[in-house]
């Protein structure tokens, strides 16, 4: 029975305390959420708008689960894109994350397009600074290294690669039928390490882990985000780009959560849930559990997690 007095008792609402980020002190055990309400990399990459109507739609969907963290849960609102100003949103989603973890909290960004993504390394780097390795784990069925004359949902990891020396691109569940044979050249001439869907799901959940681990060691911090349309279209509906043999969600909770519980891991993002377009809320509810998941497996070690069976 749920309770308003037990603390294990409590659901999400009951926990999340709604603060100005302008207000944020020093805070090494809390995680931050900041939602980025845009559809503008998706509109100018022609896919189905919508994902602007995501944070509120996850927020509300996470409000409803169990809390199981010791950690205090802040809700530091949202950045919206107004007038298609794509580049200035992301400037200031940059900004409010390099505050975030300014005050030693650890930002839980809920997209939004993509291009959420962007902004999300833009405060990284920042807080950073230009020396340290950067390492970013990308779930995705996509490279996302387009070359187009406007940034967008699709250009972002292209961006980051040829302005930033030492950042590294690790991309997990690609699909062969979902890039051209252009975007596999380009990721082979930028560097970048992936593994296709079939090999993320071959059975051996151990070879991805070292993919993970050795991606991880030549870094000094990692960056996780994952594109909603990584997951099969029979679980994941609602997203701007449909994949209908894409990974299966408990593939994709493992990577996770696997990830999470890395100490160089400094912060996590979820994109590309369309509302809009959704069934059911079932892409939705799927966000809004994978975010629990993650931030419940955050830094814990992984012994820890490979005890517990994750």
């Amino acid at each position: 029975m749920d309770s308003d007095q037990e603390p294990s008792g409590f659901r999400f609402h009951q926990v999340v305390k709604v603060e100005d980020i302008r207000n944020f002190g020093k805070n090494d055990n809390a995680f931050a959420v900041i939602g980025f309400a845009s559809d503008e990399g998706v509109r100018r990459n022609k896919g189905r708008q919508g994902a602007s109507e995501a944070p509120d739609a996850i927020r509300q969907a996470l409000a409803k689960l169990p809390c199981h963290l010791d950690n205090e849960v802040i809700d530091a609102g949202t950045v919206i894109c107004e007038n298609g100003n794509l580049e200035n949103a992301q400037t200031e989603l940059g900004e409010q994350v390099e505050h975030i973890l300014n005050v030693s909290a650890t930002p839980v960004i809920i997209g939004g397009g993509h291009e959420t993504l962007y902004g999300h390394y833009l405060g990284v780097r920042k807080f950073l600074g230009k020396d340290s390795k950067l390492g970013i784990i990308n779930i995705d069925a996509h490279f996302d290294l387009r070359n187009d004359e406007q940034p967008s949902s699709g250009t972002m990891f292209r961006q980051i690669m040829e302005q930033d020396e030492n950042a590294g691109y690790l991309c997990l569940g690609v699909q062969e039928f979902g890039n051209t044979k252009m975007l596999f050249d380009t990721a082979d001439k930028l560097g970048c390490h992936y593994m296709l869907q079939q090999e993320v799901e071959a059975g051996n959940f151990q070879e991805v882990q070292r993919k993970i681990d050795a991606f991880t060691e030549n870094h000094d911090y990692i960056l996780l985000t994952l594109c909603t349309d990584s997951m099969m279209a029979s679980a994941a509906p609602g997203v701007s780009a449909p994949t209908p043999l894409g990974l299966d969600p408990k593939t994709v909770q493992k990577i996770m959560t696997y990830t999470a519980a890395l100490e160089k891991t400094i912060s996590f993002d979820i994109s590309e849930v369309n509302p809009r377009v959704d069934e059911n809320g079932k892409t939705v509810k799927l966000a809004a559990y994978l975010a629990a998941e993650t931030m419940n497996s955050f830094h814990t070690s992984v012994q820890h997690y490979m005890k517990v069976g994750r």
